[in-house]
């Protein structure tokens, strides 16, 4: 994904019809309020703030310290409200109050079916691509707990909280019959896809867009997505997502594409636990030197592949650009 480099080395050029190169034509004419680079920060210390501190606090004031108990479809119904009000509101009032021009800041742009076939493509590839390289760090992980006590103690508070972890997400997902599985599909898939792709690709990574190399841009977003969903063991795989996500947004000029992304890694995650239930669900490791071996193939040829998909990507928006 280097490539998003590259971009930015092109910006100054003289424009064409495209219309990303029509968009970095307004972000040059857009005077924000503040420094962009204040405006992210603002982005990501109140999406926290707003959904994990005080989202939190209601949740608790609600049903109280024992969630267990609490009615699952109230719980989803009051994190898919936490996620609007909170995430996807809280975007769009920073777009309009800082820089006014709310539709190019979130990248609101219809992409055409191609645009969004060849993005798909890629995340059709990544997706198994984390999953061998989560076997593989789980592994040695799992290596280094039985050689060193102090990498055991530090398995040991990553476990506690991969497991809570776990049991959160469980309840979330199960269902009792198909009316319950499409709830759950619109509250785990379609609303964080929108929600945090138009704070995250959208009014975050724009805002970092104004003073950094779409890379660094893209590449600091994806950090804090990772981070923003306390998942230690899951954090590079979602920092690799959220690059792929922040490459997509940037490449094509659409948080569209970037929406279609996360809630096809969503829906895929919810129809593997639907098929394959909890525990085989969230079991990724590796029992012998012979299954790392060829993870490490697997993982090794899908990133060849997904390598070129990337290089097909880039020519295929460099063709368009110079027709």
């Amino acid at each position: 994904m280097n490539e998003l480099k590259n971009n930015s080395e092109n910006e100054n050029k003289s424009p064409d019809n495209n219309d990303s190169d029509s968009s970095k034509i307004s972000q040059k004419q857009i005077k924000p309020l503040i420094s962009p680079i204040a405006a992210a920060i603002i982005g990501l210390v109140g999406a926290f703030f707003l959904y994990q501190i005080v989202g939190g606090t209601i949740t608790l004031l609600i049903f109280g310290k024992d969630l267990k108990s609490a009615p699952i479809n109230a719980l989803r119904l009051l994190t898919a409200g936490g996620q609007i009000l909170f995430i996807l509101l809280p975007a769009l009032v920073f777009a309009k109050w800082i820089y006014e021009d709310v539709s190019t800041i979130i990248r609101f742009k219809l992409p055409d079916w191609k645009e969004f076939a060849i993005f798909i493509l890629g995340i059709v590839i990544l997706t198994p691509l984390l999953q061998n390289y989560l076997y593989i760090q789980n592994y040695i992980f799992a290596y280094l707990a039985k050689v060193s006590p102090f990498f055991q103690s530090i398995k040991s508070s990553l476990d506690s909280l991969d497991k809570m972890i776990e049991n959160t997400y469980g309840d979330l997902l199960s269902t009792n019959n198909f009316l319950e599985g499409i709830f759950v599909i619109i509250i785990v898939s379609i609303v964080p896809a929108v929600c945090e792709e138009t704070m995250f690709r959208g009014f975050i990574q724009k805002s970092f867009e104004f003073k950094l190399k779409p890379f660094w841009a893209a590449l600091i977003t994806a950090i804090f997505f990772g981070l923003y969903h306390f998942n230690p063991y899951g954090l590079i795989p979602l920092i690799g997502l959220g690059f792929y996500f922040g490459f997509a947004a940037y490449t094509s000029n659409s948080i569209f594409i970037p929406m279609t992304l996360h809630f096809l890694n969503n829906f895929a995650a919810i129809i593997l636990y639907f098929v394959f239930g909890n525990d085989e669900l969230i079991n990724s490791t590796v029992e012998s030197k012979a299954d790392l071996n060829s993870t490490i193939i697997s993982f090794i040829l899908l990133l060849i592949v997904f390598s070129g998909v990337i290089v097909f990507i880039k020519r295929y928006y460099s063709q368009v650009k110079n027709i």
